[in-house]
């Protein structure tokens, strides 16, 4: 299966057969106490570098996000998405769990956005997927309801094949859902880097779907986080993951992704690779060089 995802002039395809899509999560005020603030005073020069360093890293979207509270979140998400439009191409994934903020930023982009994201609670789907429909975006579905989330594989399946046939009904196609099958952090229960990977095998042999995932919440709490999220991207890609919302600034989950591709054969003859590694050779030089 096939999502296509664009911008005014680029393209971006995540599929199992093709190179893991990072979305690029860094342009979030939550926990960031200085992007917040200056996305609070109206400016974006902080979202603009983010934007800049982040595809430089090897992102190839970018999520955006701009819910600081008390604040007109509609307004601000299109500055957001206006200011990294100005430094890079690259598509955007829109997050948001207002739906007036979505509408405005839908509004605002010119591509085939990814919407972040919308639930199995009947009432949340039928509020997003018609605007999904209308601006001729693709959504990321997540695999709980108003019970919570499962710890049951099966069960989240099940979600994510509701969201799945209540998208049908609007009228948007199976390749444009890609289900988020919910990484928790392993440091509130070890067995949940198990559940979600058996979860991943399941959507992608029964569904087909692509998927993703906000990867970095499988180390939250932990010492050495780089660490865990590097360990559990290839895992997941092996189990079905196609891309993932994460920091590709962090140089291990870089690598991570890079030595997934090539040891599941999406890296032909090792070319993404040798240039990734030359490129960090080169800037290790750079830096050394450079006057202290």
């Amino acid at each position: 299966m096939v999502t296509i995802l664009t911008s005014r002039g680029r393209e971006v395809v995540v599929s199992i057969d093709r190179p893991f899509v990072i979305i690029g999560e860094r342009i979030n005020p939550t926990g960031r106490k200085v992007l917040a603030a200056e996305m609070k005073e109206g400016r974006m020069d902080r979202v603009r570098a983010d934007a800049i360093a982040q595809v430089a890293a090897g992102a190839h979207m970018l999520d955006i996000n701009a819910g600081i509270p008390q604040l007109d979140e509609a307004a601000l998400l299109v500055a957001a998405i206006k200011a990294v439009a100005e430094v890079t191409d690259v598509p955007i994934c829109i997050d948001s769990s207002i739906i007036e903020a979505l509408e405005a930023g839908l509004s605002a982009y010119e591509g085939k956005a990814l919407v972040n994201s919308v639930t199995a609670e009947e009432e949340r789907m039928e509020r997003i997927l018609p605007l999904v429909k209308k601006h001729g975006a693709a959504v990321i579905g997540m695999a709980n309801d108003e019970t919570g989330i499962s710890m049951i594989p099966e069960e989240r399946v099940a979600l994510a094949r509701r969201i799945i046939e209540r998208a049908a009904d609007y009228g948007i196609p199976q390749k444009d859902v890609i289900i988020d099958p919910i990484a928790m952090t392993v440091a509130a229960d070890p067995t949940c880097g198990l559940i979600t990977l058996e979860t991943m095998r399941l959507i992608r042999d029964q569904l087909g779907n692509n998927m993703t995932c906000g990867a970095s919440n499988v180390s939250f709490g932990l010492p050495d986080r780089a660490t865990v999220n590097a360990a559990f991207l290839p895992l997941a890609m092996h189990a079905g993951l196609t891309c993932a919302i994460t920091n590709p600034l962090v140089p291990e989950v870089r690598r991570a992704v890079l030595a997934g591709d090539l040891l599941l054969g999406h890296d032909e003859y090792a070319m993404r690779w040798i240039a990734g590694y030359r490129a960090e050779v080169a800037q290790a030089a750079r830096e050394r060089a450079a006057p202290a």
